[in-house]
């Protein structure tokens, strides 16, 4: 969908570029002139459309160079969110913490259960922070994939009661099948997580406040899906494999030291 609309963005950059390179409009110009403007401007759609046919690697350029300038505003925009809301995203008390507490280089995770990408990327932290040892996780649920996401955030938060988060955790992102509420509380269960009890949690006004914050935070920072990282003080969306997330984690610490 953002390629499509890049597309349809450069060719807009690319048509705005020849009608200022080839059309003036003074501001003295003649009726008579004037007349002929819807067929000049019939005419330059079909040159338009004749250079783009013969040179469509200009489209291509266009289409580069937008997302550049796309990619470069959000994470400008990012970095002024991260800089803003320290408390929000590093010592909100509610947020489940993962890895090592007393970490040097922090990992704000936001995840959804059902999301693919989230699962591929949770093997590369699951291997990375555990051989890694001085990385902190903060996780940040984020369930925008439909009602089972909404479950499975609310079981996952709902553990942390029984010390159980992490169990939970790993047990959502590691299966690969189909989820609903059954099957959510069957993983709770094969997890050594009291069924009962969790179900009782996950009623707890207070863990779809935490949601909702989650929610308030990701738009501010500009995520348009999950996964989606702050680490260290880096704005990072989209799946990492582990070769990327250990340079990642250097970086982090480069940057503090």
């Amino acid at each position: 969908m953002r390629w499509t609309l890049l597309v349809i963005s450069a060719a807009l950059v690319v048509a705005g570029a020849f009608v200022a390179g080839r059309v003036t409009t003074p501001s003295r110009l003649a009726p008579a002139a004037a007349s002929s403007a819807p067929a000049d401007q019939t005419a330059l759609a079909k040159s338009i459309r004749a250079y783009l046919l013969a040179n469509p690697e200009v489209l291509v350029e266009a289409m580069q160079e937008l997302e550049r300038k796309q990619d470069s505003q959000r994470d400008a925009a990012a970095q002024n969110v991260i800089q803003d809301k320290q408390t929000e995203l590093f010592r909100d008390a509610d947020d489940p913490i993962g890895g090592n507490p007393n970490g040097d280089v922090v990992i704000v995770d936001f995840n959804d259960y059902q999301c693919p990408y989230c699962k591929r990327t949770h093997q590369a932290i699951k291997s990375v922070v555990g051989a890694d040892g001085r990385v902190k996780i903060i996780y940040k649920d984020l369930p925008i994939l439909g009602e089972a996401s909404k479950v499975a955030a609310l079981a996952a938060l709902a553990a942390v009661k029984q010390g159980k988060h992490l169990a939970m955790h790993n047990a959502l992102m590691e299966y690969t099948g189909k989820l609903d509420r059954d099957k959510i509380l069957e993983l709770a269960q094969s997890a050594g997580i009291d069924r009962a009890l969790l179900e009782k949690d996950m009623e707890d006004p207070k863990l779809k406040q935490i949601i909702e914050r989650n929610l308030a935070l990701a738009s501010a920072l500009g995520v348009r899906g999950t996964p989606a990282f702050v680490i260290g003080k880096q704005f990072v969306p989209g799946a990492v494999d582990a070769a990327t997330l250990k340079q990642l984690i250097a970086d982090a610490r480069k940057s503090q030291g």
